[in-house]
């Protein structure tokens, strides 16, 4: 099941938000550490000061850059403590102080009074509303948990998914022993991210392991090297392992595009039966290649359908046919006779 939490100020100041370029410093406020982002977007500061507070969005972090605090340092003492008293009774989890700027001492005062956060960071404000805007996109992304199995295929991100049982380990492990990566096993976390991108991941406690019956449990990146695995992909493709079914009709030229729904989002999905005799990795792979052609505007079924359309419709464009120019001159080229396939041996001619 999908979910979209919110994140606290105290988990955003315990996240070592250093570490992605954006150093927080608590400046009041402290009391209000459990309030929580519910958005990713930054509210506009103009709007809280001018007073149009119908405009506001709850759960969005406000920004004081360099304009706001000078704006406030030219207000009397009275007009700045009732502007701001009017600006931070809104719902907002928590105000930023970006380049670093002192505030007046009212905007602690008022921060403090209203149990609000108020946080600084030396980054200079285009920055800092980048940096914490995708921490938050990331943070806050809607999520949901796959029983499947996400593999890199050259480069794209396959997601197999099918009945328990059905052989989506194994299939993996083909893909790894031919040189692919595996991103997660059994349990695969997906979450969207820009409204049209979805990540998987694997949840710690299962990385870089495969549970294979027979064998157990075993290391991916122990037995095959670092390059076998990676943390994270993006899905790009779905493949459906599913049972032969001898009474179902299946796909034989890939001329419709099929689809799987995940969060929303549309991600295309091939079918792809399995029975005796089929090695299902290599036609995953197939499948993934074919997908990488297709996103570069390569459709061999749609080109070939177009091929066999113009030839019904023109039949004499086709080489030999009655009515066509090189039958009609005669001209045809004979069939060449079909040629032995020697071996040349060592020392000799053919």
């Amino acid at each position: 099941m999908a979910t979209i939490s919110g994140v606290s100020v105290g988990v955003l100041l315990g996240s070592r938000p250093e570490s992605f370029g954006l150093p927080l410093e608590l400046l009041a406020g402290a009391a209000g550490r459990d309030r929580l982002i519910t958005s990713p977007y930054i509210q506009k500061t103009g709007l809280a000061l001018a007073g149009y507070h119908e405009y506001l969005r709850p759960g969005r972090v406000l920004i004081f850059g360099e304009s706001e605090i000078r704006y406030l340092e030219r207000l009397d003492e009275a007009a700045r403590v009732q502007t701001l008293r009017l600006a931070l009774t809104s719902d907002f989890p928590c105000v930023l102080i970006t380049g670093g700027f002192t505030p007046p001492a009212a905007v602690v005062l008022e921060a403090e009074r209203a149990a609000l956060p108020l946080l600084k960071t030396p980054v200079v404000t285009p920055v800092a509303i980048a940096k914490l805007t995708a921490y938050l996109e990331d943070t806050l992304a809607e999520r949901t948990v796959a029983h499947a199995v996400l593999m890199d295929i050259l480069g794209l991100g396959v997601l197999i998914v099918g009945e328990s049982g059905i052989g989506k380990s194994e299939c993996a492990l083909d893909l790894i022993v031919r040189g692919h990566r595996l991103v997660a096993d059994d349990t695969v976390e997906i979450r969207r991210r820009a409204e049209t991108i979805l990540i998987g991941t694997c949840p710690e406690l299962t990385r870089h392991h495969m549970e294979l019956r027979g064998l157990g449990l075993i290391n991916v990146k122990d037995l095959f090297g670092i390059a076998s695995t990676r943390s994270s992909k993006r899905i790009e493709l779905v493949v459906h392992l599913e049972r032969w079914d001898q009474t179902r009709e299946y796909e034989r030229l890939g001329l419709d595009d099929d689809f799987h729904e995940v969060l929303g989002l549309r991600v295309p999905l091939i079918r792809m039966p399995v029975a005796p005799g089929r090695n299902i990795a290599i036609l995953v792979e197939v499948a993934a290649r074919n997908q990488l052609l297709r996103a570069r505007g390569h459709h061999a079924a749609r080109a070939f359908a177009e091929r066999l359309d113009q030839t019904l419709r023109n039949p004499s464009s086709v080489p030999g046919a009655p009515g066509s120019s090189r039958a009609a001159s005669g001209n045809e080229t004979p069939p060449r006779e079909e040629e032995d396939d020697e071996e040349l041996e060592p020392g000799g001619s053919l």
